[in-house]
């Protein structure tokens, strides 16, 4: 079966993410793991390092606006993760939810480079983050605070992050049962989140406050 824009956002509405097994694969398999990675959004926890970096702006901080070079920077291989899982089928996927307005990225820029960000699919009052890299140190920690300020700013009740990592386990990501997700899920997709991105410096501030 082919795997449309559409059939993907009613796929993620039941719970249901796609996955290429490499980089060079022609064939994407569904997911839906017993256990499902979040981040709270209410108890997002910025470590004390970190929120003294965000005090001092080290990047310029976009949104959408270069949503092609998000997914391209999240497929590079890196030396913890040889082997990447976004092909072809996932970049063109994704490039189409964008351009339908349900797909959105988070940048860091430093003198007019993209130093790394996040890239994940909105629907209803929940975000499902998908991927996201770093070019220069900590540039993805700093993109995904700003997401969540955005996040909550917006109303969003739910973010899926998937799987849980360690890296994830310092900002408060947790697993919980599919069960308790697809509740949640049930929830968020009742309401309606506002992607608001030109609210992002007062949303942080209020984030940092």
């Amino acid at each position: 079966m082919e795997i449309t824009p559409i059939l993907l956002l009613k796929a993620y509405a039941h719970g249901y993410f796609p996955m290429a097994e490499r980089g060079d694969s022609d064939e994407l398999f569904w997911l839906d793991p017993p256990m499902r990675g979040i981040l709270p959004l209410d108890a997002f926890h910025i470590p004390h390092r970190l929120r003294r970096q965000l005090r001092q702006r080290p990047f310029e901080i976009r949104c959408d606006s270069d949503f092609a070079g998000v997914i391209e920077g999240c497929a590079e291989s890196r030396p913890e993760r040889p082997q990447t899982w976004i092909n072809d089928g996932i970049r063109k996927l994704y490039s189409s939810l964008y351009s339908m307005g349900y797909a959105h990225s988070v940048e860091c820029w430093r003198d007019g480079v993209l130093a790394g960000g996040l890239y994940g699919v909105t629907l209803g009052a929940a975000f499902f983050g998908e991927s996201m890299f770093s070019r220069v140190p900590d540039a993805s920690k700093v993109a995904l605070v700003h997401l969540v300020a955005l996040l909550r700013d917006g109303g969003f009740t739910l973010l899926d992050t998937q799987f849980t990592t360690e890296h994830l386990a310092r900002f408060g990501g947790c697993e919980i049962p599919q069960s308790d997700y697809k509740a949640r899920l049930n929830d968020a997709l009742g309401n309606v989140g506002q992607w608001r991105p030109e609210r992002l410096l007062d949303a942080l501030d209020a984030f940092l406050t």
